[in-house]
């Protein structure tokens, strides 16, 4: 069966070659790769459509000035400093982070210390490609809202990086731009009513949650596994954070497989019913055996999820998040595609 959506694709999102995760300060292989586009490229029997660019003005509407100046920036100034060759750090890394308890005020001077202003961790590197591929993956998102507003019922933007973790002036998470909050402001710009993020990756979509968090125009909703139990990102993701009583979390025990996270979807998507548009942020790292996740759902499972999602029978943009098992990957994504063009009213 062929998928009828249109899928939003750059060849710049590839640029982006992170090198390594540095995890509790040892240097590991990296998880979020180029890899990936490609496999879920290559799994997707589709209608191809190019990214076309967007001005900065759609990014601003959830991220801060100085967050994109610094990031456009990053890899420029760090080579310039010389420091890939001393002390020999070829991405941007930070060692030292402003912590809210201390007080800071203004960024750093130094090059080397700038990334702890930014950055929340230290797992997110940015390298020469970096910048292009995080804008591209923004033009995916914007391009697929363009298609939906046009009269397409549904579009699917292969987005890499993936974005959710990045708050309006923080990056983290292996994420640099959040792709659906860009995408979810655009829809709302162009539909007469509020439109709903419902995020279904394994890992709370905390960037997404801080953006719209006092929107009361943009519901977002996310299903993932319990922060409590030691998973990404730790401190947020719990389900007393409702915001203006439009933001809402539902929380998974490590081991949970289809008919809990199923059981959560439908909550979400009864939640989100009245809502003028969707956005989807698609993680399929809650599939059993991702390495990056602990709950164990089915492809059944991701394809019941997309006819729950269709359900809603709204413009639905879906922007690609998480999902690390390349032999796994394009296929689970492909079955959520087809869920939700099955599921449409």
């Amino acid at each position: 069966m062929e998928l009828s959506l249109p899928v939003v694709w750059s060849d710049r999102c590839l640029l982006h070659e992170p090198g390594a995760e540095i995890w509790v300060g040892v240097s590991t292989a990296a998880t979020e790769i180029p890899a990936r586009a490609e496999a879920i490229r290559a799994a997707l029997d589709a209608r191809f459509v190019e990214a076309e660019s967007h001005p900065d003005e759609a990014l601003l509407e959830v991220h801060d000035s100085e967050l994109l100046a610094y990031l456009a920036t990053a890899w420029d100034e760090w080579e310039g400093a010389g420091l890939p060759e001393d002390p020999g750090q070829e991405r941007v890394v930070p060692y030292v982070f402003a912590h809210a308890a201390l007080g800071a005020r203004r960024p750093p001077a130094a090059v080397w210390a700038k990334p702890g202003w930014f950055a929340y961790d230290t797992m997110t590197l940015i390298g020469p490609g970096t910048w292009e591929a995080a804008r591209a993956a923004a033009d995916c998102a914007l391009t697929a809202v363009d298609l939906v507003l046009a009269g397409e019922p549904l579009a699917y933007a292969c987005t890499r990086p993936p974005g959710h973790h990045v708050a309006r002036a923080a990056y983290g998470g292996s994420c640099y731009l959040n792709n659906a909050a860009i995408a979810a402001a655009a829809l709302r710009k162009g539909l007469d009513g509020p439109v709903a993020v419902l995020d279904v990756d394994a890992h709370h979509g905390n960037g997404t949650q801080e953006i719209f968090y006092e929107r009361p125009d943009v519901l977002v909703g996310s299903v993932h596994v319990d922060p409590a139990t030691g998973w990404f990102p730790h401190f947020l993701g719990f389900a007393d954070e409702t915001g203006e009583g439009s933001n809402r979390n539902l929380l998974l025990p490590p081991g949970a497989g289809d008919e809990p996270w199923l059981a959560a979807v439908a909550d979400l998507v009864a939640w989100a019913r009245g809502a003028a548009g969707l956005v989807v942020a698609l993680g399929v790292d809650a599939a059993a055996d991702d390495p990056e996740s602990p709950l164990q759902v089915s492809a059944a499972g991701y394809r019941r999820a997309g006819a729950l999602l269709g359900g809603l029978g709204v413009p639905t943009v879906v922007v690609q998040e998480g999902g690390y098992d390349l032999e796994r990957l394009g296929p689970l994504v492909r079955e959520t595609l087809l869920g939700l063009e099955e599921g449409r009213p």
